[in-house]
């Protein structure tokens, strides 16, 4: 890939663009709570060729989702999960309203 290459990924949310101290940095927290949200599986940095983790913008915003959560007083682990069953939520219902509207469109009579 080259430098310009990479710099058009810039605007893809899923493309690890940020090292462990700057994620850190970005969410106002430590690099440990990013070890930890990662041993929870919530999220999965991926590794640099130098086996350094990187973030990408969508696993930094689930992570400041937990950090809210964590800073309410949730253990982190019980946050992680919460995040985990919200996305899986939001998924079902993207996919429910994607149901919705294929059987509307096949059926517009059906729909009043």
């Amino acid at each position: 890939m080259t430098a310009d290459d990479s710099f058009g990924r810039l605007d893809d949310d899923d493309y690890p663009a940020y090292t462990m101290g700057r994620a850190a940095e970005m969410l106002g927290t430590t690099q440990g709570f990013l070890r930890a949200v990662g041993e929870a599986r919530l999220i999965t940095p991926l590794r640099s060729a130098g086996g350094h983790r990187r973030y990408s913008r969508y696993q930094l915003r689930i992570a400041a989702r937990a950090r809210e959560l964590v800073d309410q007083g949730i253990p982190i682990e019980a946050a992680c999960r919460i995040v985990i069953l919200e996305d899986q939520l939001e998924e079902a219902q993207r996919i429910n309203a994607e149901y919705r509207r294929a059987a509307e469109a096949a059926n517009p009579t059906a729909a009043t």
